[in-house]
């Protein structure tokens, strides 16, 4: 009775393929069968534990009375079969032994590598005291048998056979659940790589670099008696972060290299200054093309001031009638003179004409009140 057994299999192998007889032992213990076979059985879930893995228990060697007991308390024997195991005796001892205990039915292969019956020591996979023992025709579960495309699905197959093998059921009854298992695997595990691509690509998405530009146009009124638009520097702050370029003319663009993404569409700090034109200072939603209308500060060329001072006396000149453009003022007690001109009619220089002859009749701007016209006697 399969109860009598303390291991449910015991596997032999040639050191050479632990690795391989360690993957068999988890498979089998850990592998669940479907929950009808179980109850038409009266299995549990995983029915196939524990599985006798010498390195596990005992230390390899011959057939010590350990180990032949340990194959007596072994209901099935499962032999990795490989060209290391053919040539080993220690593997054809332990299908002698198990063969001896009348249990030759109960004998499974497992083919990891090498050629079954190929006749020659260098590919052979079966050991030679299979056909001492007379055993019956063996083909065995071969990982290598191409009967789909991928070899991962190869060694699938060659996993359920063995199962099959073991627990007396038709192969296709495990089959076909085990591939609908591993298809949903397949899709389990592709959906988790697309979602971490998907996740990859956000993140990039966010914190990629792009690149930023920022036009100037003059929206005063043009004056081609003034200085164009020049040296116009514009700051970019992102966070804690401060970037600066600088505009030389009316067509530049100010560029901002490497901005993260994650900033478009954000408000960010602008701040804009330039030499004649208002300053700017402003909260914007960033974009990658982002154009600004300026306008001239009508102060800087237009706000004339200057005092009529006599070299001779020594002294301001009053109650003078002063001339620029046909716009007159008179000077004060202190000499000091003044006119706003309208930024359309904005010069660098102006020619002066006054009551009193002038010794210099220009005033360059911008001027204030510490500039001076002389006045001849």
């Amino acid at each position: 009775m399969a109860d009598s057994y303390k291991y449910y299999a015991f596997i032999s192998y040639n050191s050479h393929d632990t690795k391989w007889g360690k993957r068999l032992q988890r498979k089998l213990e850990n592998y669940s069968m479907p929950a009808t076979l179980c109850s038409e059985h009266g299995w549990q879930r995983k029915p196939m534990k524990p599985v006798f893995f010498a390195p596990t228990d005992i230390q390899p060697g011959g057939l010590t009375a350990e180990l032949q007991e340990r194959l007596r308390a072994s209901r099935h024997l499962i032999v990795v079969c490989s060209p290391n195991s053919a040539r080993s005796k220690w593997v054809g001892q332990e299908i002698t032994f198990f063969h001896s205990l009348g249990r030759a039915d109960n004998i499974h292969f497992f083919i990891i590598d090498g050629i079954p019956h190929s006749g020659d020591a260098a590919t052979e996979c079966f050991n030679p005291v299979i056909d001492e023992l007379g055993l019956p025709e063996i083909l065995g579960a071969n990982i290598h048998e191409k009967v789909f495309r991928w070899s991962w699905l190869n060694r699938e197959r060659a996993y359920v056979q063995l199962v099959t093998k073991l627990l007396g059921v038709e192969f296709d009854a495990v089959w076909q659940r085990h591939k609908r298992m591993l298809i949903g695997r397949v899709v389990a595990w592709v959906a988790a790589a697309i979602a971490v691509v998907a996740a990859l690509i956000s993140v990039w998405a966010v914190n990629r670099p792009v690149d930023v530009g920022v036009v100037l146009d003059e929206a005063s009124a043009s004056n081609p008696n003034l200085p164009p638009l020049h040296d116009a520097v514009i700051t970019l702050t992102l966070d804690n972060e401060t970037k600066s370029d600088t505009i030389a003319n009316v067509n530049g663009i100010a560029e901002f290299m490497n901005v993260p993404h994650r900033f478009i569409g954000k408000d960010v700090h602008l701040s804009i200054t330039c030499p004649d034109f208002i300053p700017i200072d402003t909260t914007v939603a960033l974009d990658t093309e982002m154009k600004f209308g300026i306008y001239r500060d009508a102060r800087v060329y237009g706000d004339i001031r200057f005092r009529l001072w006599n070299p001779d006396t020594e002294q301001t000149v009053s109650g003078c009638k002063v001339a620029i453009d046909g716009y007159t003022a008179i000077s004060d007690a202190d000499g000091r003179v003044s006119f706003s001109i309208p930024l359309v009619k904005q010069k660098t220089s102006y020619t002066v004409t006054a009551s009193s002859p002038l010794l210099d009749s220009t005033i360059y701007a911008p001027c204030g009140a510490d500039d001076v016209l002389l006045v001849a006697k």
